[in-house]
């Protein structure tokens, strides 16, 4: 007989269910196709369902034909794409989840003010490569403490760090504070940059890592929120913690020895592949269940203007 750990919040965050709704809505209200600009979240099983409803993703919007409707996604987009769809006279309905657009917001308030930003986060992701967009010429990559080596402030000498929204917390503190101990004149941004529910979920894994022998992380290999959930597991204590889409892909070797499993789950997996994993553990012996509760999330964003349901 095994145990579970269930680490919760669980399902959905408010910024992924909004992106969800938007696709979802305009297939209700204009019917197939409706193109999407790059995966609307990042995980396999919400592009494919959205898929099967008639949802069609491109990587550009210069695939997606003049004048149909277009979502971007949740994860945002530089300014570059959005007069490239104004240009070719795109329906557009966006997507991004507020959280990121609000360190869009900031990259812009600080350029206007002179500063250089450093933009801690990772190079190849595309809420960087939105968030960059904005000013280009003002905003630095810094990937990792390592990278801040390569920073270099411009004329003002006005300094501050930003960051990409779905990184570990201690990654960020760690990269922040390399930059202040080289820039003593660092400014902070204004408030958290990394998601809620990203943070709530870092902070229930590492409430259960060290009473588990095998932590199992549902979601996306591409999810950069989920991604480090297997990083803080083992950082937290776990000696081993896995990256998966569904119960399909638990591993028996995995489970070999172990008497607790920890399950957790990122921003973008849906509540349907949790369950399909903790039944595959039930069916192989972990059938005794204890959620672990470290934050009850209430938050909730509303859909574009022409998408919200008449009010009664």
């Amino acid at each position: 007989m095994g145990r579970v750990l269930l680490a919760a919040p669980r399902g959905f965050c408010a910024g992924v269910e909004r992106a969800v709704e938007i696709v979802e809505a305009l297939l209700e209200r204009l019917g197939p196709p409706v193109y999407v600009r790059r995966q609307i979240v990042h995980n396999v099983h919400v592009v494919a369902d959205l898929t099967r409803r008639g949802a069609v993703f491109v990587d550009e919007v210069d695939e997606v034909p003049r004048g149909a409707a277009a979502v971007f996604s949740a994860h945002g987009v530089s300014p570059a794409v959005r007069a490239q769809a104004a240009e070719r006279g795109l329906d557009v309905y966006d997507a991004t989840c507020p959280l990121v657009a609000k360190v869009h917001a900031e990259a812009l308030r600080y350029a206007r003010d002179g500063y250089t930003i450093a933009l801690i986060g990772h190079e190849d992701h595309e809420e960087v490569e939105g968030t960059r967009g904005e000013v280009p010429e003002l905003i630095q990559i810094v990937d990792g403490p390592e990278a801040v080596a390569g920073v270099v402030p411009g004329e003002s000498g006005k300094l501050v760090w930003l960051s990409q929204t779905t990184l570990a917390l201690d990654e960020v503190a760690q990269t922040a504070k390399a930059l202040r101990e080289r820039f003593p004149q660092l400014a902070d941004p204004p408030g958290e940059d990394i998601c809620y529910a990203s943070q709530n979920r870092q902070n229930a894994v590492k409430a259960i890592a060290a009473r588990c022998e095998v932590v199992l992380v549902v979601g996306s290999a591409n999810s950069s929120n989920s991604a480090r959930l297997v990083e803080v597991a083992r950082a937290a204590g776990a000696p081993a913690a896995y990256l998966l889409d569904d119960g399909r892909s638990v591993r028996a070797e995995w489970l070999e020895g172990v008497d607790t499993v920890g399950v957790t789950a990122g921003a973008s997996a849906p509540e349907f592949a949790v369950d399909d994993v903790l039944a595959v553990l039930a069916a192989r012996g972990f059938d005794e269940l204890e959620q672990v509760v470290a934050a009850e999330e209430t938050v909730s964003f509303e859909l574009p203007a022409g998408l919200r349901a008449p009010r009664g």
